[in-house]
């Protein structure tokens, strides 16, 4: 005798789908409207929040398969709908400050500072956050530098970005590294932003309350240089549980390096660690390093913050010919896999996934 389904089965299978964005149940959002059964063959109409939602086919995917494993259930049929304006806004509420964050579920902040411009701060942010996410966690970076955004470019990524149902979806890279920055919200990526500093520091804590981020291990932020609004708002404003600091081998650098490492002392953010970018060169015919920028200053800026010396990394053609194609997350170094190692020791975060 072939078993009956219940209407009652059929939600509580759906109670066990989960919207992929706000990581709560169809039945709790209120997107299953109707259910129909006859003869084995279930119909099930769903409005999602907003009709252009990209993970639409997903949630189709998890209904049928839900469903479908039930005793007595020989087709699902799924009739996806959307939200109305006012039903959306019931759901999400109509609070403007940092609706998105109430979703989002990150373990760890980290800033990438540095006081000093030229040295390579958006580089080290992108050559970590690729290789976090090869070791297999979950990254974003928020690009803080609102005046000059260099992480899109290193990702060859371009706006404009996409509303989400309760704010701005990042952009995803190659690899799955999500992605926010100024960059993606003006009309020309060469359009200049001539903000005073209260501006600039309100820019920054939206791009991490009104983004959709989702479920992160790691969001790193990459910090303009100075040790004025945009750090401060940072430090203050979000959840920063650590900084990596980013030198280069001049006494100059080291000197302004070290201010930043005041700065972070005095508003009692940890220092994880410090690299050292464009430390030498190596010959391609020689194999000899050659110390360009002369001798190294990074002992005394580890120091001075009391921090390891996580990786010290070279110049190379290479590398800059990739950034600049937007293929930062093809670079191969090997000092990648210990300043990954130093950097997992420093701030590491839980490896269980939720189910």
């Amino acid at each position: 005798m072939t078993p009956t389904i219940s209407q009652k089965q059929i939600l509580e299978a759906l109670a066990r789908v989960n919207d992929p964005e706000l990581h709560r149940s169809l039945t709790d959002l209120n997107m299953v409207r109707k259910v129909e059964i006859k003869e084995g063959v279930v119909e099930i109409t769903l409005a999602i929040t907003v009709p252009n939602c990209p993970f639409k086919s997903q949630i189709e995917s998890d209904v049928r398969t839900a469903v479908g494993t039930l005793p007595g259930v020989n087709e699902v049929i799924v009739h996806m709908g959307a939200m109305n304006d006012e039903e959306r806004k019931a759901l999400m509420g109509t609070s403007e400050e940092g609706t998105a964050a109430k979703y989002n579920h990150i373990q760890r902040v980290v800033a990438v500072m540095s006081g000093k411009g030229g040295v390579g701060k958006s580089f080290v942010t992108g050559l970590l956050a690729a290789g976090l996410t090869r070791n297999g966690h979950r990254v974003g970076i928020l690009d803080a530098d609102i005046t000059g955004p260099s992480i899109p470019m290193l990702f060859g990524l371009q706006g404009p970005v996409e509303p989400g149902p309760v704010g701005i979806r990042p952009f995803l890279s190659r690899t799955g590294i999500k992605v926010i920055s100024m960059n993606f919200l003006l009309a020309d990526e060469d359009q200049p932003v001539i903000w005073r500093g209260p501006l600039i520091g309100k820019a920054i804590t939206q791009l991490w309350g009104d983004v959709m981020w989702g479920d992160l291990d790691y969001l790193l932020v990459d910090l303009p240089p100075g040790t004025s609004d945009a750090a401060l708002s940072t430090m203050q404003s979000l959840p920063v549980k650590g900084i990596l600091m980013v030198t280069t081998p001049q006494g100059l650098a080291a000197m302004i390096v070290r201010k930043a490492v005041h700065m972070a002392q005095a508003v009692g953010v940890p220092i994880l660690g410090v690299v050292e970018n464009m430390a030498y060169f190596v010959c391609p015919d020689t194999s000899k390093r050659h110390f360009i920028f002369g001798p190294s200053h990074v002992d005394g800026v580890a120091m001075t913050a009391a921090a390891p010396l996580l990786a010290q990394l070279p110049i190379d053609p290479g590398i800059s010919a990739l950034c600049d194609a937007g293929k930062i997350e093809e670079v191969n170094l090997p000092e990648i896999p210990r300043l990954l190692e130093a950097f997992a020791r420093a701030i590491p975060v839980q490896t269980e996934r939720k189910i």
